[in-house]
């Protein structure tokens, strides 16, 4: 009698391995980039719950925000991608940058983060 073998192969088990690794390696580079982002969501968040967020000076806001930033160790936001407007229920802060990382040679994976808060001038809104 035979018996039918059933399992999978060496050469299978490798490229099983090998696809693997690239999807593991492809999260090393994403997984920071939402990390940062994140981030960057709660301190805005973090800013709008300070007393009097809407009423705060915008160079006040600017530096609280960016001293969240060094603590959480972000470096994607710059200056330039900070931006504040004044509204009638008090600023809106809005966060608008791309983060490219290298994948593999040339080939690169580039994320585009686009974060909005609204500081509200009133306490109950």
């Amino acid at each position: 009698m035979k018996r039918k073998q059933s399992g999978i192969t060496l050469i299978g088990f490798i490229i099983m391995l090998g696809v693997g690794g690239v999807f593991v390696y492809m999260g090393m580079k994403l997984v920071p980039m939402y990390s940062e982002y994140y981030s960057v969501k709660r301190s805005l968040a973090d800013l709008a719950k300070e007393p009097g967020a809407g009423q705060m000076d915008s160079a006040k806001a600017r530096d609280l925000f960016f001293r969240r930033m060094d603590m959480s160790y972000v470096d994607s936001v710059k200056q330039e991608n900070f931006k504040i407007k004044r509204t009638d229920r008090g600023m809106e802060i809005t966060v608008d940058y791309e983060v490219r990382r290298q994948l593999i040679a040339n080939l690169d994976v580039v994320g585009h983060f686009n974060a909005v808060q609204q500081l509200s001038s009133k306490e109950g809104d």
